[in-house]
């Protein structure tokens, strides 16, 4: 019996008979393996509540922050009075007092940020529905501070809808046109790169309004061709191609010209505000003082983006004065944009002037308060300040640059670590400060989301992805583990590595590294986000293909203060790729990795990272995938481009060193793919470069997708790249 038992195990380890079973791609693309988390929350006024849509959209219901129990239905689509009717809402906007919900349907993606939907206001006492206009789809509605008006842009124009006037409609601007001018919201490059699609604001005592006009007349006009296709077919392009046409403005290229004006609501006067900003400066936000009716704050950046000033502006005299500048040597990110509040009294701006991005507290007259958090680590999100106990909420990396936590300083600089949990941890917190909700993940941890006190103490568990975990439970995964090594720059690296199922640290195993790189990004994260697919999935079903999969966050990305995150300014790619192939020596000497076969992809900036690490001189890739990849910011927009390399005139050898300028030193077998519909990296980039190779005679495989974006998907695309990125890789790196 001893021998039978031993031989069947002899046979077992030699077709793969392990327990568990094996990842497929499709359920990994289809989603088979999704968290399941808790969207969309809103929290409500009374501080004690939150709002969230049904998951058929069919209500809206009110749930309590301390027990995580449902106390009501603020909109149910079967309880609705009167004749207007919708079947489902695909979002909602309460209004100031929560009188009115505006209830979003029809919803279409217009860029990143941007999208057209039909909206209806939701009268909650009287459960009646209207919708909010009748002229066509809108953009980025706003209720005004008392409830009773809604501002919309429609086709570049401001439009204001008065609900005591029996939901009136008037025109507030004129002059918007496609591809000219634009009221209220931002063009193409402001919404990509400052991270938004509202540009318009009311005053406290709601009488006027505010917005930021783009003049694009004189920016140059992208087009790139649209073909039938399928899923979804374009059946206007069945017999001809058409084409797509927008403003894009490349590195050193004219932008749109930017102002602020004004409109009185009674008098129906348009004021321009005279606000000194630079000829080809930016306007990324502005904002109305939350109690007094005559302040307006306009924060403005210069075009080399190393500079941010706040003017405090009166909307009716339209005079402007700057109360707060912020300088750095390199440039400043957007991140305080994004992370700018208003209180009672003033406003918390951040800053990496210290060297570590951090809050600072400031009245409405530009005078600092203090410094609401120091210390040689990063702030990655600020929650909230309370400026009745002087309290700040915010989540930082102070433990560790790989992990977040959930942190409160209050007065006199005393910090309490509210969340408990080692890994990644986020917070949405109600409005009053009182609880908040906190997501929390790890590297083998898929989200746990929990209702919590502001004392840090757990009060529910709201989801902890239990069917994924026992789904996981019966695949056959490898371990996944962090890992730190020094360069030959003497740079300490963090990385993280994914081995196959099975591991055997007597075999030499193909490498695939994984990387973005990009200015600011972090992927080596204590996190279930951490690798491609969630759950460094994508990199197990590698590991299942036998190979390692490896990610390591090389000079220029983020969480480890301003100095390493921007000494690759004005010349990004050189240290970015040199980190990379020093990882990959790093690796081959390593007794269980195949030193000859390490290979290297990457979408977006990764595919330009991949692109330059394959061409970098050291021939350490054997193979590599560049997705979507920009070839040069020569191709790239002003915002993004100029904001790390200033303009091809003040910096032509840096944008000269790019992949296109490299193609004759690159080394490795390449597959590119790219969406012919990019209207973020154009499909121009890896046009250009592919010609670069045939001249430079450099054998290359080439995939283009049909009428897809940035992101590639729609049918059964992103099963068919990830196919492609995989066979690569097997063909070319195993033995």
């Amino acid at each position: 019996m001893r021998k039978i038992f031993m031989l069947m195990a002899a046979l077992c380890v030699a077709v793969g008979c392990f327990a568990g079973e094996n990842l497929k791609l499709e359920d990994l693309c289809n989603g088979r393996y999704s968290v399941q988390s808790v969207r969309s929350i809103t929290p409500l006024l009374d501080g004690e509540s939150y709002g969230q849509m049904s998951a058929d959209g069919k209500k809206i219901l009110q749930y309590s922050f301390r027990t995580g129990e449902q106390t009501g239905v603020l909109f149910d689509v079967a309880n609705v009075k009167g004749r207007v009717v919708v079947d489902a809402i695909e979002g909602f906007q309460m209004s100031p007092d929560e009188s009115h919900i505006l209830l979003r349907t029809q919803t279409r993606s217009i860029y990143r940020h941007s999208r057209t939907a039909v909206y209806y206001i939701y009268n909650v006492k009287n459960r009646t529905l209207a919708p909010l206009s009748d002229g066509g789809p809108q953009e980025v509605p706003l209720w005004s501070k008392d409830g009773n008006m809604v501002g919309f842009v429609r086709d570049g124009n401001l439009f204001l809808v008065k609900l005591l006037f029996n939901n009136s409609e008037s025109q507030i601007t004129k002059d918007g046109e496609l591809n000219k001018v634009i009221n209220g919201k931002p063009d193409w490059v402001n919404e990509e790169e400052f991270s938004f699609s509202r540009a318009f604001d009311f005053n406290a005592d709601n009488t006027m309004i505010a917005w930021i006009h783009y003049d694009e007349s004189e920016v140059p006009m992208y087009t790139f061709p649209m073909y039938k296709g399928m899923a979804p077919e374009q059946e206007a392009n069945a017999e001809y191609p058409g084409f797509y046409q927008y403003k894009y403005p490349i590195a050193g290229a004219k932008n749109s010209t930017v102002k602020v004006q004004t409109f009185d609501i009674k008098s129906r006067v348009i004021r321009d505000l005279q606000l000194p900003v630079e000829a080809d400066g930016y306007i990324p936000r502005i904002f109305f003082s939350e109690e007094d009716a005559e302040k307006l704050l306009v924060l403005t950046q210069n075009r080399h983006q190393d500079q941010l000033d706040i003017y405090l502006c009166n909307p009716r005299s339209t005079e402007c004065r700057c109360i707060v500048r912020d300088h750095a040597e390199r440039y400043i990110s957007d991140e305080p944009y994004q992370n700018f509040r208003l209180h009672q009294g003033g406003f918390v701006l951040m800053s990496e002037r210290d060297g570590f991005n951090h809050l600072y507290l400031y009245d409405m007259t530009g005078t600092m308060r203090r410094q609401l958090t120091q210390g040689q680590y990063v702030v990655t999100d600020f929650y909230g300040y309370d400026p009745k106990t002087d309290v700040v909420y915010y989540g930082s990396n102070q433990e560790s640059p790989l992990q977040r936590a959930v942190y409160r300083s209050d007065a006199k600089g005393k910090v309490v670590k509210l969340s408990s949990q080692v890994g990644t941890n986020t917070a949405v917190f109600s409005k009053n400060l009182k609880y908040y909700m906190n997501t929390y993940s790890n590297l083998n941890t898929p989200p746990v989301t929990s209702l919590c006190d502001n004392a840090g103490k757990t009060l529910k568990v709201l989801e902890d992805n239990s069917k994924l975990n026992n789904a996981l439970a019966q695949v056959n995964l490898g371990e996944r583990k962090f890992f730190t090594f020094q360069t030959q720059d003497g740079i300490q690296l963090n990385g993280f590595m994914v081995l196959p199922p099975n591991f055997n640290q007597n075999q030499a195993y193909p490498v695939i590294m994984t990387q973005y790189s990009g200015p600011g990004s972090q992927q080596v994260l204590d996190s279930w986000s951490a690798g491609n697919m969630g759950g460094c999935l994508f990199e197990q079903y590698l590991g299942q293909q036998g190979f390692i999969s490896v990610c390591v966050d090389g000079r220029g990305t983020g969480g480890r203060g301003r100095d390493f995150e921007q000494c690759t300014y004005l010349h990004l790619g050189l240290l970015e790729s040199r980190d990379q192939v020093e990882t990959a020596l790093y690796l081959g000497t390593l007794p269980y990795v195949d030193k000859a076969h390490i290979g290297i992809w990457g979408w977006s900036y990764g595919g330009f990272n991949t692109l330059m690490s394959m061409s970098e001189g050291r021939p350490v890739f054997a193979a590599g995938v560049a997705v979507a990849p920009p070839t040069t910011w020569r191709y790239y927009d002003t915002v993004y481009s100029e904001r790390f390399m200033r303009t091809p005139a003040e910096n032509k050898e840096g944008y000269d060193y790019s992949p296109i300028g490299l193609a004759q030193q690159l080394n490795g077998s390449l597959l590119i793919c790219h969406g012919m519909a990019d209207d973020n990296v154009h499909f121009r980039n890896t046009a250009e470069y592919t010609e670069a190779l045939v001249q430079a005679n450099k054998d290359f495989k080439e995939i283009a997708y049909t009428n897809r974006n940035h992101s590639i998907f729609g049918g059964n695309t992103r099963i068919h790249l990830f196919t492609q990125i995989t066979r690569w890789f097997q063909t070319y790196l195993h033995n």
